[in-house]
């Protein structure tokens, strides 16, 4: 079966139920999520039903609490396509609007987890929070189980290193530059999309030619050079160095992504790429003329090749997820 998006209640299926269904935010698609996801699934196919993840957009922060909100890891497309493609049979994308911030925890498990959903099983974590003011917790939510007849499930959370896993936590990761740590917590690489923009010509003319990134995500990581992997959507990869910073050697005054591709571009340039972030070079610095950022650059692709070697084999098996 293959895993359907819907944006609103009104687009299920009458009856939808019964299903599994897990709940959150979910942004960044993390271990956590993961763990939650895999569980959803299997307790689904051993009740023979489905399997869903039921997700707010934009996200509920925006509305209760604008000057809180977090900015974000992945778009909800982005988040929606690596959620189904772990195995879910759908995701219900709910959009969050004032009246259902309104909604106290009874009225969220009535109103949409058994009469919409038709929930005989609920997935969440332990610091699973609901309704109005978040006055739900998991013990309101097995309570409310036992009395309308769903099963509830409280999923510990995941640790990596010691510290427990969150979209909070790669945030944090990924801005700091630790791209690496982000990448154990995602069980992917991060990464950015966006379409190529057109830059200043200087790295074609003085350096090295680039392509130039427009990053939809909210969440850039910290300035610097990273050994990154290029992806086109024609299905194209490469091993390429990565700038995220103002190219201070030309004097530039706006933040840029920029990618060096460490193998022949063949065909047409891309319009469209997708850029994972792998591991930290070195930090931004400003040089004393072009031709010495020239065999930095140089020097930071041998390194590059030199680590894409070594993981050949580990990033072989992140295509096959």
């Amino acid at each position: 079966m293959s895993c359907r998006r819907f944006d609103s209640l009104g687009e299920l299926p009458r009856p939808f139920g019964p299903c599994v269904v897990t709940i959150g935010n979910f942004d960044g698609v993390h271990a956590g999520h993961r763990a939650l996801i895999r569980r959803t699934i299997d307790l689904a196919r051993e009740g023979a039903c489905r399997a869903v993840a039921l997700t707010f957009h934009p996200h509920p922060t925006c509305v209760v609490a604008p000057q809180k909100a977090p900015p974000l890891l992945s778009t909800i497309d982005q988040r929606t396509r690596m959620m189904c493609h772990l195995g879910l049979d759908a995701v219900v994308v709910l959009p969050f609007t004032a009246e259902i911030a309104r909604l106290t925890a009874e009225e969220f498990v009535r109103l949409i987890l058994v009469d919409a959903l038709g929930a005989s099983a609920v997935v969440v974590g332990d610091n699973f929070r609901f309704g109005r003011g978040a006055q739900g917790h998991v013990d309101t939510l097995s309570a409310m189980g036992a009395e309308l007849g769903f099963r509830t499930e409280i999923a510990a959370a995941v640790r990596c290193r010691g510290r427990v896993v969150s979209s909070t936590e790669v945030r944090q990761s990924v801005q700091r530059g630790d791209v690496a740590f982000a990448w154990r917590m995602l069980q992917r690489p991060y990464a950015l999309e966006g379409e190529v923009v057109s830059g200043a010509g200087v790295g074609a003319k003085k350096t090295v030619p680039t392509l130039n990134l427009s990053a939809e995500a909210e969440v850039l990581p910290a300035r610097g050079v990273y050994i990154t992997r290029t992806h086109d959507s024609a299905g194209r990869v490469w091993p390429s160095v990565t700038n995220v910073g103002y190219r201070p050697t030309f004097g530039g005054e706006h933040l840029t992504i920029e990618t060096f591709l460490l193998s022949a571009l063949e065909g047409d340039a891309p319009r469209r790429i997708r850029v994972e972030f792998l591991h930290r070079l070195r930090d931004e610095k400003k040089f004393e003329s072009p031709e010495d950022l020239k065999r930095q650059i140089l020097r930071d692709a041998a390194r590059a090749q030199e680590f894409h070697g070594r993981a050949a084999r580990m990033l072989q098996a992140l295509d096959s997820l």
